[in-house]
């Protein structure tokens, strides 16, 4: 493990992300996604891995929050993230988050304003996608979130992207 975790730190100190701002969505996941497979391979930690793939989602797609929420005693509770303050914890059922942890599925919504019963936790969101994480019996452990400041800024290639990355836990 420990050489994981050193070629891990090797890898960030020579290789920092490498991305063409400039590209499509598609271009950057499909940049994205070799280069996060390769930090996350061989780390354990989950909570290490949770905070390097916000720390690279945000850096490379530049979304106002990417965060998680784990599931923690039939609550979700605020896991590592890349953004401004955001709630603490959520309920199952409640919001964005609650809503795909319940149907244990992705959710896209396009305006955040007309999801009934979202819950605002910045005014500055406009767009969410959640991704749910499960276990080996496909219990929901976690949730990646993604807030956007732009409405509809979300479709297909984010989920299959953001779903592909999840393999890598």
């Amino acid at each position: 493990m420990a050489r994981f975790a050193l070629f891990s730190r090797l890898f960030l100190d020579f290789y920092p992300l490498i991305f063409t701002k400039s590209q499509s969505r598609v271009g950057l996941y499909s940049e994205l996604l070799p280069q996060v497979k390769a930090v996350l391979e061989g780390e354990e930690d989950l909570i290490a891995k949770q905070a390097n793939l916000c720390a690279m989602i945000k850096e490379v797609l530049n979304f106002l929050w990417v965060g998680f929420y784990r599931v923690i005693d039939q609550q979700l509770i605020l896991g590592p993230y890349q953004g401004p303050l955001a709630c603490s914890r959520i309920e199952f059922g409640k919001g964005v988050c609650g809503a795909a942890w319940k149907l244990k599925e992705t959710i896209i919504v396009p305006n955040v304003n007309e999801f009934e019963g979202h819950i605002a936790c910045s005014s500055l969101s406009q767009s969410e996608i959640v991704v749910p994480f499960f276990d080996s019996k496909r219990n929901v452990i976690s949730l990646l979130d993604i807030d956007s400041a732009q409405l509809n800024d979300f479709g297909p290639t984010d989920q299959q992207a953001l779903e592909e990355m999840r393999n890598y836990f």
